[in-house]
């Protein structure tokens, strides 16, 4: 019974290891994100200015970052590992049920 709730324990960290990691993942794409952009308009003011392409990799890009704040803040665990869990179980109760 002792191992049983240590394992659960142990499960239960290792998913809020995965989703700290996945948060910094977000973050570390929002600086990129951050520190890219100015970059790109002060390229696209150098070369030429009047055609301002810029906006499409705010707008591209802008739209990755928000899905994947979406992914990580909002449905976490839609495709998560509590929904791998589900998806094993369901596997193996199929196996089973196909061999009896």
């Amino acid at each position: 019974m002792q191992n049983n709730s240590e394992n659960q324990i142990s499960k239960k960290q290792e998913q809020a290891r995965q989703h700290i990691q996945n948060i910094k993942g977000f973050y570390q794409h929002l600086v990129a994100y951050i520190l890219f952009i100015p970059f790109t308009i002060f390229i696209n003011y150098k070369t030429y200015w009047d055609y301002k392409w810029f906006w499409y990799s705010i707008i591209i890009w802008g739209i990755g970052v928000a899905i994947h704040a979406l992914r990580v803040f909002v449905f976490k665990d839609a495709l998560g590992s509590k929904w791998e869990a589900r998806k094993i179980e369901e596997i193996m109760r199929k196996e089973e049920n196909k061999w009896e």
